[in-house]
């Protein structure tokens, strides 16, 4: 009997050295899992909205993941980018902003105005920083340019639009009217038409002005314009961007001179601009995103302007058009290729 209870005594001890044991084992996992997630890197999702491709848009959002990855911010690293273009469709748009707020990115680029107004309308707490949006106080996604005081900051690609009109008078030095295309739904291309038709009114200009809804219409409109000015003017308008192989078929064959809101216009085949480099805006753009990843609210971050505006002509459309080049101009005179 006393060898009984020493066999169980015996074998109770071994059970519990073996409960003791198989506990320290889970604490040691646990610990080694709480290790992993606590020396593990954050990677930030980026969500980028783009209303359409064209050359000056692509290049924005070029310039901004350079500007990450030279700030260490790599995709496929530590942030996750997420790039979506609507192509031109205000349903896409509206549908890759959903999906971007149900994903709860930590950021959202949005690049145009519509791509802005689109993550603007869906959420008033995921950071927003945009870029080639023209004025953020009248498309209402800002309080205003030095205090945001919302979700959305970013950067301007508003041009020197009275410098753009004089640039058409010194290649026009005749003209009396100007012809001006956009698209009437674009907030962006509306407030620099204004502009554009007061700057033309002080200098005794006349504006014969069209509108389009889609690149379908271009064509037409730029008819109409050929026959009823003495040059054209054309804002930084997303649809007639994406069309400036049209536009410059259009305006070639009528020997007529385009002035394009951007040097990516110029490049497809309007004659001269005096504007915004996009892969610059973008870089700028990038630098914003940086800060607001480590911690800056975009409410805080006044809006940020394009401070370089080089003037560009095209050599392809000079020749194509028949027109000398003023002597003081010539040397901002490029090859299609050469133009960025």
């Amino acid at each position: 009997m006393e060898g009984k209870k020493k066999g169980l005594v015996a074998l109770s001890a071994l059970l519990i050295i073996a409960m003791l044991v198989a506990l320290a084992g889970c604490g040691s996992n646990n610990t080694t899992n709480n290790s992993t997630t606590s020396t593990s890197k954050k990677v930030y999702k980026i969500g980028a909205i783009q209303i359409v491709e064209h050359p000056a848009l692509d290049a924005a959002y070029k310039g901004f993941k350079e500007e990450l990855a030279a700030e260490g911010y790599k995709d496929g690293d530590n942030i996750q980018l997420d790039y979506k273009v609507a192509q031109g469709d205000t349903n896409n748009l509206n549908t890759i902003a959903s999906q971007f707020v149900g994903d709860k990115k930590d950021l959202i680029l949005a690049i145009a105005t519509p791509s802005a107004q689109a993550v603007a309308s869906q959420t008033q707490t995921i950071p927003i920083v945009a870029t080639a949006v023209t004025d953020y106080p009248s498309a209402k996604l800002v309080d205003s340019n030095d205090k945001p005081g919302r979700n959305v900051t970013g950067t301007s690609d508003l041009n020197p639009v009275a410098k753009q009109i004089d640039l058409g008078l010194q290649l026009v030095p005749s003209a009396k009217t100007v012809g001006i295309a956009y698209n009437s739904s674009e907030q962006n291309s509306k407030f620099q038409v204004d502009i554009a038709k007061k700057e033309a009114a002080a200098k005794g200009l006349k504006v014969q002005e069209v509108t389009v809804t889609g690149a379908n219409d271009v064509q037409q409109a730029i008819q109409s314009l050929v026959t009823k000015s003495d040059f054209i003017y054309l804002p930084t308008d997303n649809t007639l961007a994406s069309a400036m192989q049209t536009v410059s078929q259009v305006a070639n064959a009528s020997k007529k001179v385009v002035i394009g809101g951007e040097p990516n216009m110029v490049k497809g085949g309007a004659l001269a601009t005096l504007g915004v480099d996009y892969e610059a805006l973008g870089r700028m753009t990038g630098k914003m995103a940086v800060e607001i990843l480590k911690g800056q609210k975009p409410a805080d971050m006044p809006i940020q302007f394009a401070t370089e505006t080089p003037i560009v002509i095209n050599s392809d459309t000079v020749k194509a058009i028949g027109i000398t080049i003023p002597a003081d101009l010539q040397q901002y005179v490029k090859a299609p290729a050469d133009i960025s």
